[in-house]
């Protein structure tokens, strides 16, 4: 049997400290997922990849994705095996080690190799920090932590753009990744000095092939989904015999759990339900979360006239409330309990998202009135959908990490990352499949007016309403499916329902196993 060895008592000055430390990592992890987003076009150039075949650079971004999510699991449960400490220095050293090859590749294949690597090793840096939050604080303390933890996560989304073009505009993109390795190492050393070390007893395996069952399914469904060109179809050609694969191996995996002595995670000591409805209303979450990350910047673009720049900063509206909310619901899990907070988060994005899909055509002069002021609609809809996403993100952890022994908190917050991620990929297909379906439906009966055989005045007619007709099709198909995303956090709302209530827990420590003495 294995047990975990911790300090009993009020949480001390250390180990917020270390929590901090650990969220430090969480956000440089964070910062590399979206570096790249600014500086792509500089790195497909010097690697000598044609401008007209972009598609071909796909997989520097799907490759941080693909590590990010095959190795969790994995990395998760070593961390309930051999401590937190040791599992983020070496996720570290491993992000430091892929932010290496990415900087000295000099052809695609090995720059993709090291952005896996760097998705491997940073992708677990969340949840094992989570997990340690967990360790070494209190139930009614530990949701403010998650909270915190959370917004490091979701601040890099913010920061990562920005951060990768002022680093480049100074050191170029391979200065980017060549900067991670002092800062990995630097890191590494600060949580030496700031993680408290755990002792482990026991001598419980770790499920290995468990492991590698679920990592090889979940890549193997990246990869089905990774569309290079989704102008032509929803899925990628290889796509439907990759999901298929992955869909077996994943059968695989739940059969080998099923009859395995040892699992990846045990469900003894689990409580199921609450489990099973924080997984399913993360994903719902992460659904959500995806579409607006695709559709706001194209609906800037398409509709509203903005080029990449303009759309990346009406999506900042969003992306700030995220950080922002993660940490209010923190602090508001100790006062309304996971259920309240989730369910009210959730309820608010609906609303949110039902504003957003009724954006009138003068969007830019729409504003909210309350007698002598004025609030334009755009920024406030978009605030109040990242505001609601961000404050589920504290209690769906805490509840995840309440319903199981403190021995898989690395496991189970694995599975809360993992879930919503989950979420994003199965929102990209969908946007895809809906989207284009939907726009063709719209414009199939539109002919585009040819400036042959017409005067140059009729032809300037014709083609003003053909654009006008091209945008009001692109209008109803955000509008169609921004409300699909309300009602997706609709429904992650009413699931909230069902999650524990109030929970107000001892001043030690989380967990419901474990030997508790000075460690």
């Amino acid at each position: 049997m294995l047990h975990e060895v911790r300090e009993v008592g009020r949480p001390r000055l250390g180990h917020r400290l270390g929590v901090g430390v650990g969220g430090l990592a969480v956000l440089l992890g964070a910062l590399d997922a979206y570096v790249v987003v600014t500086v792509l076009v500089q790195i497909v150039g010097d690697l000598k990849v044609p401008l007209n075949h972009l598609e071909r650079a796909t997989p520097i971004v799907t490759g941080y994705l693909l590590g990010y999510v095959a190795g969790m699991p994995l990395l998760g449960r070593l961390s309930d095996r051999y401590g937190r400490r040791l599992t983020i220095q070496l996720c570290l050293v491993g992000f430091a080690a892929g932010s290496a090859l990415t900087a000295v590749a000099p052809t695609l294949v090995p720059l993709v190799a090291g952005r896996a690597v760097q998705g491997l090793a940073g992708g677990a840096l969340l949840p094992v920090t989570m997990a340690l939050a967990a360790d070494l604080f209190a139930e009614r303390s530990r949701p403010t932590v998650l909270g915190a933890v959370g917004a490091a996560q979701e601040l890099g989304s913010v920061l990562g753009p920005l951060y990768g073009a002022a680093v480049a505009a100074v050191l170029g993109w391979r200065g980017i990744f060549w900067l991670n390795v002092p800062l990995a190492l630097l890191a590494a050393v600060a949580v030496h000095w700031a993680v408290p070390a755990t002792r482990r007893t026991g001598t419980e395996r770790v499920d290995l092939v468990g492991a590698g069952l679920l990592a090889l399914g979940l890549g193997l469904l990246v990869v089905g989904l990774d569309n290079p060109d989704p102008s032509r179809a929803t899925l990628p050609p290889w796509g439907g015999a990759a999901l298929a694969a992955g869909t077996t191996v994943l059968v695989l995996f739940f059969v080998w759990e099923a009859r395995a002595r040892t699992r990846l995670l045990d469900p003894a000591g689990v409580a199921v339900r609450p489990l099973y409805t924080a997984l399913g209303v993360s994903f719902l979450a992460g659904t959500a979360l995806m579409v607006t990350l695709v559709d706001i910047p194209l609906l800037a673009q398409t509709v509203l006239g903005r080029d990449a720049t303009g759309g990346a900063v009406l999506l900042a509206r969003f992306l700030i409330a995220l950080p922002v909310g993660a940490v209010a619901g923190g602090l508001l899990v100790p006062r309304l309990g996971e259920r309240l907070t989730t369910a009210g988060g959730l309820a608010l994005s609906a609303v949110a998202y039902r504003q957003v899909a009724g954006w009138p055509v003068d969007l830019l002069a729409a504003h909210y009135r309350w007698g002598p002021l004025g609030l334009p609609r755009l920024d406030a809809d978009l605030a109040l959908a990242g505001l609601g996403l961000g404050l589920v993100i504290a209690p769906l952890a805490a509840v995840v990490l309440g319903a199981v022994p403190s021995a898989r908190h690395g496991i189970a917050s694995a599975l809360t990352v993992l879930a919503r991620t989950r979420g994003m990929l199965l929102g990209v297909a969908v946007l895809c499949a809906w989207g284009l379906h939907r726009f063709q439906v719209l414009t199939a009966h539109l002919a585009t007016p040819l400036p042959f055989g017409v005067d140059p005045a009729e032809y300037a007619r014709l083609l003003a309403g053909y654009t006008e007709a091209v945008r009001a099709a692109l209008r109803t198909e955000y509008r169609e499916m921004f409300l699909a995303t309300a009602a997706a956090s609709g429904l992650g709302a009413l699931l909230a329902v069902s999650l524990p209530g109030r929970r107000i827990g001892g001043e030690t420590g989380g967990g419901t196993s474990g030997e508790l003495r000075a460690g």
